[in-house]
């Protein structure tokens, strides 16, 4: 056998085994387009968080320069569509809502409504409700996982309550952990390959999930792997999948930074809306020990001050509801991400062990390279196809979402100061019609 091209990758151009010992292939050394970080060493790297784009680091970090970083442009978005939208048909429709509270006498938990709509033969039935709970969609993740370890598997939120939240059968809680969820399932629909995954189709259509196959968490996808390349230490990371390393570190940076200034305004808010509440009733209890002349202009000041604790209220939901979710989600989506380069690497060393030990003994005794090696190399441009895909979904998926975060952020900021604006020129007119009235009074 050929040791130039293994079996089903003839038609990719695919280097003999002998030069691939080299670490990194001629396809390899260009960095994929659509990697948003430009990698460089030293004060560059703090500025590698960009589309490709190198970053100018005298200019001004101003709000517009933000957006155009991002690329959140309208005609960008449609360049940044996800790639599989061409070929791919949406014939599975998943949503999670409902929440419901179980209380037994040996625990309590959270269950949630799993409503499905299909047309794939793979199901039964055009339409499935059943109920999990959290421990549920943790099987399903770690199944997901095993299976499929080629794959960026989507994350869920964090198992034990969330910074700032006490009670995890709060209403907040329960609401956020609600929607995370939903978007988990989402993207696992979604996804052209996870979305065919047996495991998926019994959490969504079966009455009683079992799990006791599952419940071994411990996967064993990786084992042999390991056992092969573990005492062998790669040559080094294709160009593209050191690019993605570099990006999620830098990405992880920012997140962290901005998610610590988001949780301090937030506290910030919170006890500047109490100190707000505070000085609104001052006034309205001033008025109500004034006669009429003093006594309106009071009230206004205290409707006034009410309307502006309406509108930061708002904010601060917005911020721990909605904002800071997002935040912790692409955390945690970064941390997959790593996993699943690692795994890649682990394919990649155990590719390279076998193939270095093969020609070694080539060349002592010429017997033919190994079926193995061929079979390896296979397996990681499979896992190296696999893994850019999800790569430029994710991208895509990021964008869309940040854009949609950072509008919605501008959005409730618009409003709240439009309203405490509208607020306070209320109460400017209302003087100045008093100011009106009394001169009129001493003319009479």
């Amino acid at each position: 056998m050929s040791v130039g091209a293994p079996k089903g990758l003839a038609s990719s151009g695919q280097k003999p085994i002998a030069e691939i010992l080299h670490p990194l292939s001629a396809a390899e050394e260009t960095l994929s387009p659509v990697l948003d970080v430009t990698v460089s060493g030293g004060k560059d790297k703090e500025m590698g968080l960009t589309n490709g784009t190198p970053v100018d680091p005298s200019s001004p970090a101003s709000a517009s320069s933000l957006f155009n970083r991002l690329q959140l442009d309208d005609d960008l978005e449609a360049e940044a569509r996800d790639p599989y939208a061409a070929t791919e048909t949406r014939d599975l429709f998943v949503t999670v809502d409902d929440p419901k509270k179980h209380v037994f006498t040996m625990e309590t938990y959270i269950t949630y409504r799993v409503s499905t709509k299909t047309s794939r033969i793979e199901f039964d039935l055009p339409e499935y409700c059943v109920r999990r709970r959290y421990q549920d969609f943790d099987w399903l993740r770690i199944k997901l996982e095993d299976s499929q370890p080629t794959h960026l598997i989507p994350p869920l939120p964090e198992k034990f309550v969330m910074k700032s939240v006490v009670d995890r059968f709060s209403e907040e809680f329960v609401e956020t952990r609600m929607k995370a969820l939903d978007k988990f399932l989402k993207r696992v629909s979604d996804h052209p390959v996870l979305s065919f995954n047996p495991h998926l189709n019994a959490f969504l259509s079966a009455k009683d999930l079992n799990k006791r196959q599952g419940l071994a968490l411990l996967t064993k996808v990786g084992e042999s792997v390991k056992q092969v390349a573990g005492g062998y230490k790669l040559r080094a990371r294709p160009a593209e999948f050191c690019a993605m390393g570099e990006y999620l570190d830098t990405f992880s940076q920012k997140l962290g930074t901005i998610d610590r200034i988001a949780q301090r305004i937030l506290k910030e808010q919170s006890e500047y809306l109490t100190e707000l509440r505070e000085y609104g009733a001052v006034y309205s209890s001033w008025a109500g020990s004034e006669e009429e002349e003093l006594q309106r202009p009071l009230e206004g000041v205290a409707g006034c001050v009410n309307t502006c604790c309406g509108g930061m209220e708002d904010l601060s939901d917005n911020m721990s509801q909605d904002f800071l979710p997002v935040l912790r989600e692409y955390v945690l989506y970064i941390d997959s991400m790593k996993n699943v380069l690692r795994k890649r690497d682990q394919s990649q060393a155990e590719y390279e062990g076998r193939l270095e030990a093969a020609v070694l003994r080539k060349q002592e005794d010429r017997t033919p390279v190994p079926v193995e090696v061929e079979k390896c190399q296979d397996k990681l441009e499979c896992f190296n196809a696999d893994l850019k895909a999800d790569w430029e979904r994710w991208q895509s998926n990021k964008r869309q979402d940040f854009k949609q975060l950072l509008t919605g952020m501008a959005d409730k900021n618009i409003n709240h100061y439009e309203k405490s604006q509208a607020a306070w020129e209320s109460l400017i007119t209302l003087l100045q019609d008093k100011q009106t009235d009394d001169k009129t009074d001493e003319t009479d």
